[in-house]
């Protein structure tokens, strides 16, 4: 049981907005352990102009109370002063380090450097190799036993062997954090964004020209280039769309900058689209994506809100990565992606490959992930 003395908690998180979500048991299981404390959220801002940040997401949640700035890539002497400064003035008995592994001596300047700021107990800290990086689904390590059947975050379509199955990131956070508790990372609460009735309100506000109609919400815009599957193939798709699904009403979300593009994605639904790119904050676009029979869009942060709302999610997926490594988690969930040789690269720009795990992917192969999602959410609906 956690200490009656634990006042204040400095939680320790970068990112943007999906390293935000795919964190929530995280930060659930802290408020739960740490009910009657304050606990502030250490973090970056926005190093891209269409990465909202973790603030962004969890403020008015009740699971932060405030933020504290870390500037990243910190490497001035004053800077570093001043942040343990500000630390050391909030005086945290507790930090809980949820950042993203960089290594082990990187995680040990980390630990000596909030040592320093005063914070005499840290919990989640990366510090051995196993803790550091995902598990392969099909390993026994550490006493990790691979549960009968397959978890049930793990999209039906895949067809890949678990010793090439990455356990979700919300998994390897919630083993950093396993001297806290248990973080419920399938209970579908542990996911739940606490949004507030005016964000609700200002969801149903923004749907009200599309009401008494199911919707279908599209993020297709990204910042990485190497998860860019193009507009014309996203054209294809959602001109096919129009077509099968006449009574059917498209939502767009992304950033101001996404506008153009998805309305160009979007045309043939003509007077049926609502193109709300840029219009609304994280949280407002989770309670749209609240509303929608499904969500089409690139591994992104609206992939991840929509998830993290119970919408299905049918998703393209570069192998940059791994699966299921930032899969969206939950068992509705339809990923297209092709094992290419050079999967796992972590680029962010692909030009020797030409992204070709990308491009092999063909409009009609979304098309019959997207058939079969909405075959499914209708069988339940009937239900």
């Amino acid at each position: 049981m956690p200490s009656p003395e634990i006042q204040r908690v400095l939680i320790y998180r970068l990112g943007s907005l999906g390293d935000t979500v795919v964190a929530l048991p995280a930060f659930h299981l802290i408020a739960r352990q740490f009910p009657t404390a304050e606990r502030r959220l250490l973090t970056n801002l926005p190093v891209h102009a269409k990465a909202p940040s973790s603030a962004a997401v969890l403020e008015n949640s009740g699971l932060i109370h405030a933020t504290m700035n870390y500037p990243v890539g910190l490497r001035s002497l004053r800077a570093l002063w001043t942040l343990r400064r500000e630390i050391k003035k909030f005086r945290p008995n507790i930090l809980i380090y949820l950042a993203p592994p960089r290594g082990l001596s990187a995680t040990r300047r980390d630990a000596l450097f909030f040592r320093l700021c005063g914070v005499k107990q840290i919990i989640g800290l990366p510090n051995t190799e196993d803790l550091q990086h995902p598990r392969w689904l099909n390993k026994d390590i550490s006493g990790y036993v691979l549960p009968e059947p397959p978890r049930p975050n793990l999209p039906p379509n895949i067809g890949l062997p678990l010793d090439q199955i990455l356990e979700p990131e919300a998994s390897r956070i919630a083993r950093c954090l396993a001297p806290l508790g248990d973080a419920h990372i399938e209970d579908p609460a542990s996911w739940d964004l606490c949004l507030t009735t005016a964000e609700q309100q200002k969801a149903v506000y923004e749907l009200a020209p599309i009401a008494n109609h199911p919707i279908i919400a599209a993020a297709i815009g990204t910042k990485v280039q190497a998860k860019d599957w193009g507009v014309d193939n996203w054209r294809a798709v959602l001109t096919q769309l129009a077509a099968e699904l006449p009574n059917h009403r498209i939502v767009l979300v992304g950033a101001p900058q996404e506008a153009a593009d998805s309305a160009t994605a979007a045309a043939a639904w003509e007077g049926r689209v609502l193109n709300l790119c840029g219009q609304l904050s994280p949280r407002e676009t989770a309670a749209v994506l609240a509303h929608a029979q499904l969500f089409l869009g690139l591994d992104s942060g609206p992939m991840h809100l929509a998830a993290a709302v119970a919408t299905p999610v049918v998703a393209i997926f570069a192998a940059r990565n791994r699966p299921v490594h930032w899969f969206p988690f939950g068992p509705q969930h339809r990923i297209v992606y092709h094992k290419t040789d050079c999967w796992g690269c972590g680029l962010e720009t692909c030009i020797a490959q030409q992204k070709k795990c990308l491009t092999s992917i063909t409009v009609e192969e979304a098309l019959a992930a997207i058939r079969k999602s909405l075959a499914a959410t209708s069988r339940v609906t009937q239900a």
